[in-house]
């Protein structure tokens, strides 16, 4: 018997999806109401349903692809956590300024694996959102995960970020904070912290605010996540004075998974269920945690001079230089 998922926010190319399941529910009410045996009709629907699923979910553009990480259904870092460890402790600070919500790290085990778990939190409603500053870090979130990886490193634990991101906070008091440094300082130390790194874009993974926990020895994208230097959005407003191109922006960014890959920029894709991660995130914190510990298991065999080596060398090959 085939599960069905009724959608609490749909966007515009989903809409044939919800039509369908909204016939089925009005079939069904009318079965009840009637004492009418429906289950043929029923039946047909629910298959069509189904044809009408794959042929919307696995052909979808850049741009759609960045709709369904903004999901508001989306599992967060918290979600994952909670699911994937069988315990967590969170730590808090950055021993200089404050606790920055945007950020939440500590330790965690899964499977009796000791890790260092560390990932962006954006929140679900907008009192959370507010509290979590909309998942952007100011530089003390940056650093409070710098000190939490140093942590790790005294005691030999694997890191693990979770990304999801719109950015960094652009705000001038994060700039007088030294927001552009602790992003930085993040990028060289990780390159050579000496315990292995795992990271993984849940959602979003915009500009430095991802890449400030994103230097690891395996990187990895859920499948209907988006990576990049700049949003669709801000590219389309530098490009046409507007937003009304971020479609076509999002096509040239090559921002999806499938195209990182392709690009060597990550190291595999993680599966989410037909419909996005928010559709079964029971399914999607599993694929998750296997895609985890299938690495843990390789990379804990590797002593640390290794690790660093690869790791610098891993990143030293992406890209393309051209001398004239």
């Amino acid at each position: 018997m085939s599960v069905i998922y009724y959608m609490n926010t749909t966007f515009d190319f989903e809409k044939p999806i919800a039509e369908l399941q909204t016939q089925i529910e009005k079939v069904k009410q009318v079965s009840e109401k009637t004492k009418v045996d429906m289950s043929a009709t029923i039946r047909e629907l629910e298959e069509k349903l189904e044809q009408t699923k794959i042929e919307v979910y696995k052909n979808m553009t850049g741009w759609q692809k960045v709709q369904m990480s903004r999901h508001p259904e989306r599992p967060q870092t918290l979600d994952y956590i909670n699911m994937i460890c069988e315990d967590f402790i969170e730590l808090h600070g950055d021993r200089t300024v404050k606790d920055d919500k945007a950020i939440v790290g500590g330790f965690a085990s899964i499977n009796g694996q000791s890790v260092m778990i560390i990932g962006h939190q954006k929140g679900k409603n907008t009192k959370e959102r507010q509290y979590r500053n909309f998942g952007m870090a100011n530089p003390e979130g940056y650093r409070k995960a710098l000190r939490l990886m140093k942590m790790a490193e005294k005691f030999n634990k694997p890191v693990i970020t979770l990304i999801d991101t719109m950015g960094a906070y652009p705000g001038l008091e994060a700039e007088e904070r030294g927001q552009g440094e602790a992003i930085a300082r993040n990028l060289l130390e990780m390159s050579v912290l000496k315990v292995p790194i795992i990271c993984v874009i849940i959602g979003e993974g915009a500009s430095g605010g991802a890449l400030g926990i994103g230097v690891g020895d395996r990187v990895y994208m859920m499948e209907n996540t988006w990576y990049s230097v700049i949003s669709p959005e801000s590219c389309s407003s530098i490009l046409w004075r507007s937003w009304d191109h971020k479609e076509r922006a999002a096509e040239a960014l090559k921002l999806t998974a499938d195209d990182m890959l392709a690009n060597g920029l990550i190291d595999g894709i993680i599966p989410e269920p037909l419909g996005g991660a928010h559709q079964n995130p029971e399914e999607a914190a599993s694929n998750l945690k296997n895609q985890l510990l299938s690495d843990l298991g390789i990379l804990k065999t590797k002593d640390a001079d290794t690790l660093v080596a690869e790791r610098i060398d891993k990143f030293s090959k992406m890209g393309v230089v051209i001398e004239e």
